[in-house]
């Protein structure tokens, strides 16, 4: 599975001064590892425990499963019978074992520059005991859920650990989601308690999300499953504001300001204040519910496969699935990816740019990253506001060591060229990764040579919502790098390539990526639908884990992920992956991003119809669809010559940044009817995208 050597071509090392202190200085130490995590999984990952804390130890096997649904149900365990929690692993233990109690944390950076605030381990500790006994105060206890609908401040990571603290199950759903899918996960989760803010602004676009929260409560109401209450932190309300006059202002030192450094004053534009609607039969105030409460708050001791939390994601058809993970599993599993793959040391600063409503915000802003007792950068704003060059402003401020972010931000940004990037030294810099989609080489290239000074490597890592963490990822000093390729499977990860009769590849190949095993990570169900489940990710090939993403395996035993299988076309009997053709497309200098989807062909079965969005100053011409057209065929084959490109400003999104494809293959079709489009970040791109279909494509 593993090559005995990695390639000499067509390859890119890691720098040398990054070998000396590396976890895995080198690929043979990365093999050696590797093949101890897949052949003695239980000493493997039973030495990685040995640095956390057990209430009482587990008994008996240290990862049981079944994939096989023909067997029996599904289910996978890791370390039963043993007691934690995660909380008093991830903060106590670094307050009072490691002596971590006054390095910072977390940096907090607004979306104002000069907007900062900074938080130590202790003070972490400190805030989540005392919001840990607010919500015992309030009859939260052990396995109830908790929805959370908060902008990236700190508080939201004292919410989600206060929850993690007493044993209850935080649902956090991203701050950019309607009063619609708020409701909808509220139920689904039958959460008994929701814990907002008044509002935040993205860039200079104020969202009034207690409005929002309010309209979903209301949702909720209308479906007989009144939320009993909600608690509200004030976040931009100032203190004359009435409009929550039950809810008293916070502090002047909002969050937890080192007290050994005057804090900056918070920054304070002349801008419209958001509604703040209140209901004194529901609505609480952060606030005022946390002054006076005691910063001791003993842990809840919990069994290792007790929930954690519930995370959705979307389904290609149907409701979001409620993705389940459970505490000890995942404590290890993310505490494990963060340390090899960010190869992190003590003396780094780590920036996530993803936002905790994700699962990356999970597992590498909060999780993995406090397990190591890391100082990360906690970001509220937007890589392009007040400008372009705002994020390595950033990276120079904190001194950044580690940066995590999207192939769709790098791509963003590539639009603006290199001179935004080169007004900021960008010399902290040691190790880039990105998240979220394949990169396509060009942006690859761009994020090596332009952001890394060809001097970072850049570890690229495929995972899912439903994984917990890393699954394919190179390691900083020991994989050698290609650019567009996940590389090879982490510790514990046994991936396989199966054609559509569910027989397993080997050598070069390309088809549907599976895995054999699971890790301690993996997710354990989708909640209150263990028939979903098991259909969704175990039913199509029975003995494995199917991720729903086709792969292909080059000569040199490296995967490269080609996109979700209904994201693959079959033309004139040949299987093509759509990113392979958008990588093609984006590959052409005047695209700054293209999107491919399949379009119903009377001869060949399906066609492609390319959408590309155009770098500024460039004007669509017949030339340059001629252009595009022939890059395609140079690059791939005749077979993968795009039948249609249409051009567009703009390409429907979710508010995370992924592209709609389900919406886009609608418009190809010219099929009015788009289902539900409550995920689209702008629903004005939809109509330009209409009115401008290629008049061929009747």
């Amino acid at each position: 599975m593993i090559p005995d050597k990695p390639p000499k071509e067509d390859v890119y090392q890691a720098a040398s001064n990054l070998l000396k202190d590396a976890h895995v200085p080198n690929f043979e130490k990365y093999k050696e590892l590797y093949q101890k995590s897949i052949e003695s999984p239980d000493e493997f990952w039973g030495d990685v425990a040995k640095d956390f804390f057990w209430k009482s130890k587990h008994t008996g096997q240290f990862l049981d499963y079944n994939f096989d649904f023909t067997k029996g149900k599904i289910y996978i365990k890791c370390m039963e019978g043993a007691t934690t929690n995660i909380c008093y692993n991830i903060l106590d233990r670094n307050v009072h074992e490691r002596k971590l109690g006054d390095k910072v944390a977390f940096f907090w950076e607004g979306n104002e520059p000069g907007d900062e605030l900074k938080v130590t381990y202790k003070e972490l500790l400190q805030q989540v005991c005392k919001f840990g006994n607010v919500l015992k105060s309030l009859g939260v206890k052990k396995g109830d859920r908790v929805s959370i609908y908060m902008p990236m401040i700190v508080e939201l990571v004292v919410a989600m650990l206060a929850c993690a603290r007493i044993g209850a199950v935080h649902s956090i759903v991203f701050a950019g989601f309607s009063a619609e899918s708020l409701c909808e996960r509220i139920l689904d989760s039958q959460c008994s308690l929701l814990i907002t803010a008044d509002g935040f602004y993205r860039g200079d676009k104020l969202i009034s999300l207690k409005v929002i929260a309010d309209d979903a409560l209301k949702k909720c109401r209308d479906k007989n499953f009144p939320v009993q209450k909600c608690i509200m932190i004030k976040h931009l309300t100032k203190e004359d504001s009435t409009s929550s006059a039950g809810c008293q202002s916070p502090p002047a030192k909002r969050a937890c300001p080192d007290p050994q450094e005057k804090q900056r004053e918070r920054v304070k534009k002349v801008r419209p204040a958001p509604q703040v609607p209140w209901n004194p039969e529901v609505d609480l105030c952060w606030h005022t519910l946390v002054d006076g409460a005691s910063e001791e708050c003993e842990p809840e001791w919990c069994k290792s496969e007790d929930p954690l939390f519930i995370l959705y994601t979307s389904g290609s058809t149907g409701k979001p699935k409620g993705v389940l993970h459970t505490i000890s599993g995942y404590m290890l599993y993310t505490a494990t990816t963060f340390k090899f793959v960010f190869d992190y040391q003590p003396d780094d600063v780590y920036w996530c740019t993803a936002d905790i409503g994700w699962i990356t915000g999970h597992s590498y802003i909060t999780y993995g990253p406090l397990a190591n007792g890391a100082t990360s950068v906690l970001f509220e704003g937007l890589p392009t506001y007040p400008d372009v060059s705002r994020m390595w402003e950033i990276v120079d401020k904190y001194l950044v060591t580690k940066f995590y972010t999207a192939p769709t931000a790098i791509r963003l940004l590539m639009k603006y060229g290199s001179e935004p990037v080169h007004k900021f030294k960008r010399q902290s810099l040691k190790v880039l990764g990105t998240v979220g989609e394949p990169i396509n080489p060009e942006a690859w290239q761009w994020y090596y040579n332009v952001v890394g000074d060809k001097r970072c490597p850049i570890v690229d890592t495929f995972w899912q919502t439903e994984t917990g963490g890393h699954v394919l990822t190179p390691l900083p000093a020991a994989t050698p790098m290609k650019p567009g390729s996940a590389t090879f499977p982490f510790f514990g990860v046994v991936p396989a390539i199966l054609n559509e009769s569910g027989e397993e590849l080997e050598g070069p190949n390309e088809g549907y990526l599976v895995f054999k095993q699971p890790w301690p990570g993996v997710m354990r169900t989708v909640y209150g639908n263990q028939d979903r489940f098991e259909t969704t990710y175990f039913k199509k090939f029975p003995g494995y884990y199917v991720t729903g993403d086709g792969c292909r395996r080059d000569e040199d035993g490296y995967y490269w992920i080609t996109g979700r299988i209904d994201d693959m076309l079959n033309v004139s009997g040949h299987l093509l992956s759509t990113a392979e053709v958008e990588s093609a497309l984006v590959e052409h200098a005047a695209v700054a991003e293209a999107a491919v989807v399949g379009r119903p062909h009377p001869v060949k079965g399906e066609s492609l119809y390319c959408f590309v969005t155009l770098k500024e100053g460039v004007s669509y011409s017949g030339a340059l669809e001629a252009e595009l057209k022939k890059q395609v065929r140079e690059k791939i084959g005749a077979i993968a010559t795009p039948d249609y490109i249409q051009n567009a400003p703009g390409l429907p999104k979710t508010r995370s940044g992924k592209i709609m494809r389900r919406v886009l293959r609608k418009i190809a079709r010219n099929e009015q009817d788009l289902g539900d489009v409550s995920t689209l970040a702008d629903s004005s791109v939809i109509e330009q995208l209409f009115k401008s279909r290629c008049a061929t494509a009747v």
